[in-house]
């Protein structure tokens, strides 16, 4: 069988365009020769499988009072057991747990990511490998969130906790045992200053692309 992969993220992972002028088709989802998941694919080639996981709006750990299972814990165990075997499971997560209704600070997000590594690391999903995670650290939102449309729903202080995110996050992943990489240096737009361009999700791919190999026996 192939190496498989699952990308399990929000907007980001899902290809969510803010800008159309972005995007080749001018739509709100980047196309499949611009998705990171799609380009990581391309990258490795036919002994990977690639598969999507994204959701916009999805959180670690967190229940979203106005939209159901957005929260990645409550799905998790059937969303793993209906892709199994898993060889990697990649995490882009924590844009989403920022938003004021939630009432998360930056050290909580990383504890809801902690917590729903261990959940992952639990599942029998791993055929005869041990469980294997790789979290991404996502880019910090932009100023230009406070302005946009999708950041009225956001809140307040979002760019704050955002910001101080990336310590903490590694700090808890590291005592799962998951692997741990940033991309900080990944492109986002200044339309809403928290999704990927077309160039950030090529950055991303590039960046795992070298990396996952070593990650895979």
């Amino acid at each position: 069988m192939k190496k498989h992969i699952l990308c399990l993220g929000d907007s980001n992972t899902h290809g969510y365009c803010a800008d159309p002028a972005d995007c080749a088709d001018g739509g709100i989802r980047f196309n499949e020769d611009e998705r990171w998941t799609c380009r990581l694919q391309a990258a490795l080639g036919p002994d990977y499988l690639v598969t999507e996981e994204g959701l916009s709006g999805r959180t670690t750990v967190f229940p979203d009072p106005l939209h159901e299972t957005m929260d990645a814990l409550t799905v998790l165990y059937s969303l793993l057991k209906s892709h199994e075997v898993i060889d990697l499971l990649i995490i882009m997560l924590g844009t989403n747990d920022v938003k004021e209704r939630f009432g998360a600070n930056a050290p909580c997000v990383a504890i809801g990511m902690e917590r729903l590594v261990r959940k992952a690391q639990s599942v029998d999903c791993w055929g005869e490998h041990a469980p294997n995670i790789l979290v991404v650290c996502p880019p910090c939102i932009l100023p230009e969130m406070e302005g946009s449309d999708n950041g009225l729903a956001m809140g307040k202080g979002c760019i704050e906790k955002s910001r101080e995110l990336p310590p903490y996050l590694k700090a808890h992943v590291a005592l799962t045992g998951a692997h741990y990489v940033e991309a900080l240096d990944c492109e986002f737009n200044h339309v809403d200053g928290m999704h990927l361009t077309r160039k950030g999700h090529a950055q991303l791919a590039d960046k795992l692309a070298a990396l996952v190999p070593t990650l895979i026996p």
